[in-house]
């Protein structure tokens, strides 16, 4: 089944949502042992979970800060990825920034979401008339007790493959 169907699909269906995650495991390797899931899946928002698990401990016990990252990084990307033509456009994180708010001492979700209004203005018109875009996307984490673990601001290039120019 082609993926983008099974995306729509687990927007409604918690079998197609673990069909989503089990598939996204597989196709993102460095990812699979932190197990961040997809809990939750809009048109235009995603809320992911980092479990709180000894693989993703830092030396005092809490999340690292960099599983945190990266998942800000996959909640934000994945996204877009959704709402954009893979075949048409490739996105590539150009930075990230995270601010640390509160120890994570327990499962964390982040939140994501955006706006058709938004895709439009910041993405697809600017690469209507131009080569690249970069757009800025804010994540919040937070615990199961509702604390404010961090923000992480990842700013994404965005590019018709058409543009993309690689060294063979």
């Amino acid at each position: 089944m082609d993926m983008l169907k099974i995306i729509q699909k687990a927007k409604k269906n918690r079998l197609y949502l673990w069909l989503l995650n089990t598939g996204l495991a597989r196709m993102i390797p460095f990812n699979k042992p932190h197990k961040f899931r997809i809990v939750e899946l809009g048109d235009y928002h995603i809320k992911t979970k980092v479990p709180y698990r000894k693989y993703n401990f830092n030396h005092i016990g809490g999340i690292h800060a960099c599983a945190l990252a990266t998942l800000s990084e996959f909640c934000t990307g994945f996204m877009l990825l959704s709402l954009l033509d893979v075949r048409k456009y490739r996105i590539i994180m150009q930075s990230l920034h995270m601010e640390y708010h509160y120890q994570a001492k327990m499962d964390c979700y982040a939140h994501f979401q955006l706006t058709d209004a938004w895709l439009r203005a910041q993405v697809l018109e600017p690469l209507a008339s131009g080569d690249k875009v970069t757009v800025n996307c804010e994540v919040l984490i937070h615990d199961l007790a509702d604390n404010h673990i961090s923000t992480g601001i990842v700013q994404w290039q965005i590019k018709s493959w058409q543009q993309v120019k690689t060294k063979l």
